[in-house]
């Protein structure tokens, strides 16, 4: 077989990927622009990508494509209703990185509510020896996430997980499903859409992207939130209008906001949320929450078992015909 990944920068330098060649030839790629993914999978058996997009227009030249293999849980890149009418298999990975987006969450959530990198650039700077007090407080202030509502939209096993940390914090926690189903078993309370953002002190996104969910929290939902509240988003940047973020933070409609994911990645240079004046009350990462080592290293172990299964069902399928 031959095999082509489309964008293997985006797993990282210190990530193995000699796995792959023992299922025939593997092509790697740093990244792939748009109009390079046509010529570059053209002779592919197996694609994997993690962020390229892959349309109609690019499957229609890939002859020999029998499987695209998604380095990672959400499969919006994908074609999928023309992969599945051409034969294509898809493949995703879930679960791999429930630990560290769920962590990663934390790391937006103690950032914004409790001011860290402001406390630790006065620590480090000379202002803080040349002060003579212990402590300081420069018009800063945190509160305790004891006692504090967090909604989380999309209760699956990522927002179970936050959910979990949440509660060890004493937060009281609620949800919202965008499906209208049961996601926690009862151990949560499911709440509407308005009654969660008008309610909740911090705000949790962790939805795919799906005709449900794009465009979810707009200018309206941003309104019915406390001037007090906090939105975090680690699952699609297109669940966000983003400008309409960037308003409600220059208004002081909204006490802060912390971001892993965009609409647009990288992020263009123009983007709205460099038009944010307070840098303070937005803190971003640039979609890192997937990408501890630990997670990296399960994702391409998954992948591989995809690959092997994509075999299996090939070969039982020339079996039966066969027979």
């Amino acid at each position: 077989m031959k095999l082509v990944f489309l964008d293997a920068a985006t797993m990282g330098d210190d990530i193995d990927l000699s796995p792959f060649e023992q299922f025939g030839t593997l092509t790697v790629y740093y990244n792939t622009l748009p109009q390079e993914v046509i010529p570059r999978i053209t002779e592919a058996d197996v694609v994997l990508v993690n962020k390229v997009k892959i349309g109609s227009e690019h499957m229609q030249t890939a002859k020999n494509l029998g499987l695209i293999c998604v380095a990672a849980t959400g499969m919006d890149i994908i074609d999928l209703e023309y992969a599945a009418k051409a034969g294509i298999t898809v493949m995703n990975v879930a679960g791999y990185s429930t630990d560290s987006v769920a962590q990663t969450t934390f790391l937006h959530i103690l950032s914004c509510v409790q001011q860290g990198p402001y406390f630790n650039q006065f620590a480090h700077s000379k202002a803080y020896s040349e002060s003579g007090l212990p402590t300081h407080f420069g018009g800063r202030y945190f509160h305790e996430l004891n006692g504090k509502r967090i909604g989380i939209i999309g209760m699956g096993t990522i927002g179970r997980k936050v959910a979990a940390i949440a509660s060890a914090f004493g937060m009281n926690v609620v949800y919202y499903s965008s499906s209208g189903k049961d996601r926690a078993g009862g151990q949560y309370r499911r709440v509407e859409l308005d009654e969660l953002l008008r309610t909740s002190d911090l705000v949790s996104i962790h939805s795919p992207l799906n005709a449900k969910t794009r465009g979810l929290i707009r200018k309206a939902e941003l309104e019915k939130m406390k001037a007090s509240a906090y939105l975090f988003n680690m699952g699609r940047g297109a669940i966000v209008d983003e400008c309409a973020l960037a308003d409600a933070l220059n208004e002081n409609r909204l006490a802060g906001a912390g971001m892993d994911v965009f609409s647009a990645e990288p992020l263009p240079a123009d983007h709205c949320y460099y038009k944010v004046k307070d840098r303070s009350k937005l803190f971003l990462t640039p979609h890192i929450g997937w990408a501890s080592i630990e997670a990296r290293k399960r994702l391409v172990a998954m992948m591989v078992d995809n690959i092997n299964q994509y075999k299996a069902s090939r070969s039982g399928d020339r079996s039966r015909a066969e027979k």
